[in-house]
């Protein structure tokens, strides 16, 4: 049977990073403080990271090289600002030199303004539980804009406002550490609310600059969450709760202003539309049981232990588009496989999931371009299309990298490339 297909020639493709898992430097932020505290799981410091504050320009010849059409970068809160009410125009001015330097390349950029890591002098008045962060946090968006609107027109406001509550705020696995499901809603809500007020600040500035081409959304990490029993109603009923209590009440929030367990705060939000595109971060799949997730266990799994369920991006993809009805943008999606024995298959069964789906998915953020400081598991896992030797900072394209290169430059797959690529 042959595995060709071509892909939707609307659709761009590209990478995507963060800039607290590439540029290095012992910036005051919370994962330098995390580290410290020895709390990341291998005892890598995000200070070595891959050096790109510095060598910006040799990774973004090396995504020329491999026809990268997009890019999603983040810029580091704790560089640009330092202290509370103190911007540092040198390194507005590095961003914008970096900037600069991806469109003389021909690859068009999507700016995240928040992607997990915070200044600690934000951390220390409470981060996101601070009654007055959405304000203080657009202070900064208003800055930046402000800074670079002239040369990036999109922008994502906040990354997996889900992920970053549960695991600093539920779980304790990112800083400030805490295990309190208050805190939870607290940070929740203050998240929402940072991202309407940025999603109209950024929308305003631009337009007093001229521009009209403005695109603002928020990524969200979209889960599909699956009763283990089908028929049993404890897992259905888990499933849905868990669906609300990760996603739905956040999505809601951000997307349209409409409040839902466990946002809090009625009063604050304005029923609206906060989104010009709908950012999709997919990875797994999680079976459901009594409350208790976890992966399907005679599904394929990646070095983490994550299913790898392409089917459900299309899933997803097509729940969004019909709730919010806006182009889609994969704004992450990739896996941990350090000896690149499964990312090629896995980069070609969702992209022929997108090929095949009937919603308009217009963007591919892989996740991600090279190696890189993976939060608290520090420099164990292998997400990268390019493998990196921390210690040498030496960039080697992996076989999948090659594969990638190839479907962009033909946007295509063919029965020889896979049969090449695909183990």
């Amino acid at each position: 049977m042959s595995k060709e297909f071509k892909l939707p020639q609307n659709l761009l493709l590209g990478v995507a990073t963060a800039s607290k898992q590439i540029e290095g430097g012992d910036t005051d932020s919370n994962w330098n403080d995390w580290y410290e505290r020895g709390e990341i799981r291998d005892g890598s410091n995000p200070a070595r990271a891959n050096d790109h504050y510095n060598r910006f320009k040799e990774d973004i010849d090396l995504m020329a090289e491999m026809n990268i059409e997009i890019y999603r970068m983040s810029i580091e809160w704790s560089r640009i600002q330092p202290k509370e009410g103190c911007f540092d125009e040198g390194v507005i001015e590095h961003y914008r030199e970096e900037v600069k330097y991806l469109q003389s390349k021909r690859i068009r950029v999507l700016l995240t303004l928040h992607h997990f890591s915070n200044p600690m002098w934000f951390e220390r008045i409470g981060g996101f539980l601070n009654k007055d962060s959405s304000d203080i946090f657009l202070q900064f968006v208003t800055t930046v804009v402000l800074k670079l609107g002239d040369l990036v027109s999109e922008y994502i406001t906040i990354n997996e406002p889900n992920v970053y509550v549960t695991s600093a705020y539920y779980f304790g696995e990112f800083p400030p550490g805490h295990k309190s499901f208050k805190e939870c809603r607290e940070a929740f809500t203050n998240l929402a609310l940072s991202h309407i007020k940025a999603y109209k600040g950024i929308h305003d500035i631009r337009k007093k600059m001229g521009f009209s081409d403005t695109k603002v959304g928020y990524a969200s990490h979209v889960r599909v969450f699956e009763p283990s029993r089908k028929n049993n109603s404890f897992d259905k009923i888990s499933a849905k709760l868990m669906d609300q209590l990760f996603q739905v009440g956040i999505d809601d929030a951000c997307m349209i202003g409409r409040v839902s367990f466990p946002i809090k705060n009625h009063k604050y939000f304005e029923k609206g539309k906060y989104y010009d595109f709908v950012g999709i971060n997919y990875y797994a799949r999680s079976m459901v049981k009594f409350f208790e997730e976890f992966p399907k266990a005679e599904a394929p799994h990646n070095d983490m232990g994550w299913e790898i369920y392409p089917e459900g991006l299309g899933i997803v993809a097509k729940r969004y588009y019909e709730k919010y009805n806006a182009e889609i943008y994969i704004t992450e999606n990739g896996t941990a496989d350090r000896n690149d024995k499964f990312r090629s298959k896995f980069i070609y069964d969702h992209l022929k999931v997108i090929a095949n789906c009937s919603v308009p998915i217009t963007r591919y953020y892989h996740w991600t371009f090279i190696d890189n400081f993976e939060w608290m598991d520090g420099e164990a896992e292998c997400f990268g299309l390019v493998n990196l030797n921390y210690e040498t900072q030496v960039r080697t394209p992996r076989e999948s990298c090659i594969f990638y290169s190839e479907i962009i430059r033909n946007k295509n797959i063919t029965d020889a490339m896979y049969s090449k690529y695909v183990k």
